[in-house]
C-alpha cells in the first residue's frame, strides 16, 4: 500500500545536445510534479474515503483479509489508513517521507507474518492500494484540470516502481519474520521435548508439549535411544523404527531420542538389525508424557548394553544386565563376593572354571549341552562345577545362590570385574 514518486533525474546532454532539449525536459518534469502534488493533496484530505474503498475491495477479493476484517475491523482499517497516508505523503515529499514509509511497510509485513496472513494476500493488498492511489490521482486531475492528465504519464513509472519497491520490502519483512517464528517454534519444541526427556517438565507445560509434539498427553510411551557417532545425526539413521510409528525425534549431542507412542500391551517396533555402527536402546513402556523422563533413563540403560558393533537392545529382554549397570557399585560388590574366592587360582585355571559356569548357565543348567560347547566330557563339566562350589561355599542347586552367581557373572562381563 506504499506508493510514492521520486523526482526524475534530469537527463544530462550528450556530446552534441540539441540546444533546448534539457530545458524542455525540465519543464515537463516540473509540470508533471505540480499536477501530481495538486492531486495528492486532495487525496490526503480524502484519505478516510480512500481507506474505506480499499477495505471494501479487500473484503470482496481476498478471503484472508475478509477474515481479518471480521476479527478486528478497527485494527485492519487503521493499518490500511496508516499505509496509505505514508504513501500519499511520499508523493508530496519523497525524500522526507521515504524512511517513515519504509518502516511502515516493514512493520506491516512483520505483523502480518506473525498473524499468519498469507503473503500472496498481503502483496495483493499493497498492489490494490497502489491501484487506488493511482486511479485517485487520475480521477482528481481529470476533474480539476482535464488537460493536465497527460502529464501524469511522466510520473507513472516512478509511482509503480515505488509500489514494486514496497512490495519487495514487505515480502522481505514477512519472510524474515517467518524464519524467526519458525526458529522460535522449533526451539520451543526442542525445549519442551528436552524437558520431557530430562524429567524436568512441569505439569502445567504438558498440554503445550503434547500439542507441540503432536502426541497425546495420556498414552503409553517408550523411548528409543540411538547412538553411533555420526549416525545419530543422520536422517537415514532415524529409520530405526518400523513404518507407521508415531514418534517425535529429539537430536542430542551424542545420542538421539525418539519418544514413541505405543499401543496397549505393545512395545516399540524397532528392527533388530540396524545400520553398521548404529546402537539402539529401547525402554520399557511408561504411562503418559509425564513419565517420559523415566523411560529415557531406561533407554539409556538399554543403550549402554548395546554392542559396539551395533544392534538393538530392548530393556525388557535384558533386565538382569540392566540391574547390574544401573548400580555398578553393587554389581562389583556382588562379583567380588561370588567370584572373589577364585582369585588365588592361576588365572588360566580361574578362567576355565568361570567359562564353564557361564556356559552351563547359558545351556539352562544342562551339563550335556555345555560339554558340547566346551568340547569336553559331561563329567568334566560337573567336576568343574563342584570345584566352584567347594571354593566359594555356594550351592548351584539352591535357587538363591544360582541367582546371585548369574548376576555376578553378568557383572564380570559388563563391568570387567
Amino acid at each position: 500500500m506504499q506508493h510514492a514518486v521520486r523526482p526524475r533525474t534530469l537527463l544530462r546532454p550528450g556530446p552534441l545536445p540539441a540546444p533546448r532539449t534539457p530545458r524542455v525536459r525540465s519543464l515537463i518534469d516540473a509540470d508533471a510534479l505540480r499536477v501530481l502534488h495538486r492531486a495528492a493533496r486532495v487525496l490526503l484530505d480524502d484519505l478516510p474515503q480512500l481507506t474505506d474503498r480499499l477495505i471494501a475491495l479487500l473484503q470482496e477479493q481476498e478471503p484472508a483479509y475478509r477474515a481479518a476484517v471480521e476479527k478486528d475491523p478497527t485494527a485492519t482499517w487503521q493499518e490500511a489508513h496508516r499505509s496509505l497516508r505514508h504513501s500519499v505523503s511520499s508523493l508530496l515529499d519523497p525524500r522526507g517521507a521515504r524512511d517513515a514509509a519504509r518502516r511502515c511497510s516493514w512493520k506491516i509485513g512483520a505483523a502480518r507474518a506473525e498473524q499468519g496472513l498469507p503473503l500472496d494476500a498481503l502483496l495483493h493488498a499493497f498492489r490494490l492500494g497502489g491501484s487506488l492511489v493511482w486511479q485517485g490521482l487520475v480521477d482528481e486531475t481529470s476533474r480539476a484540470a482535464p488537460e493536465d492528465v497527460r502529464l501524469l504519464v511522466h510520473v507513472a513509472s516512478d509511482v509503480w516502481d515505488f509500489v514494486d519497491e514496497h512490495c519487495t520490502l514487505v515480502a522481505d519483512a514477512y519472510r524474515q519474520t517467518e524464519r524467526q517464528l519458525a526458529w522460535r517454534r522449533e526451539n520451543r519444541v526442542r525445549l519442551l521435548a528436552a524437558a520431557l526427556l530430562d524429567g524436568t517438565s512441569r505439569i502445567g507445560d504438558l498440554p503445550e508439549a503434547a500439542q507441540a509434539l503432536d502426541l497425546p498427553e495420556q498414552g503409553r510411551y517408550a523411548v528409543v535411544a540411538l547412538g553411533g557417532g555420526r549416525l545419530a545425526g543422520c536422517p537415514g539413521a532415524r529409520a530405526v523404527l518400523g513404518p507407521g510409528v508415531r514418534v517425535h525425534w529429539h537430536a542430542g549431542v551424542e545420542t538421539d531420542y525418539g519418544i514413541v507412542l505405543v499401543g496397549d500391551g505393545e512395545e516399540a517396533v524397532v528392527p533388530e538389525e540396524q545400520a553398521p555402527g548404529a546402537r539402539v536402546g529401547v525402554s520399557s513402556a511408561v504411562e503418559g508424557l509425564a513419565a517420559v523422563g523415566e523411560a529415557r533413563r531406561l533407554a539409556d540403560t538399554a543403550l549402554s548394553l548395546a554392542p559396539e558393533e551395533g544392534g538393538t537392545v530392548r530393556l525388557t529382554d535384558h533386565l538382569p544386565e540392566a540391574l547390574v549397570v544401573s548400580s555398578p557399585e553393587l554389581g562389583a560388590a556382588l562379583a567380588d563376593r561370588l567370584l572373589g574366592p577364585l582369585a588365588h587360582l592361576e588365572p588360566a585355571d580361574a578362567d576355565v572354571l568361570l567359562d564353564t559356569l557361564a556356559t552351563w548357565l547359558a545351556c539352562d543348567g544342562s551339563a550335556q549341552r555345555a560339554s558340547r560347547h566346551l568340547y569336553c566330557h559331561r563329567n568334566t563339566v560337573l567336576n568343574r562345577l563342584r570345584r566352584y562350589e567347594q571354593l566359594t561355599g555356594r550351592c548351584l542347586s539352591r535357587p538363591s545362590d544360582l541367582v546371585e552367581v548369574s548376576l555376578a557373572l553378568t557383572a564380570r562381563r559388563l563391568l570387567g570385574r
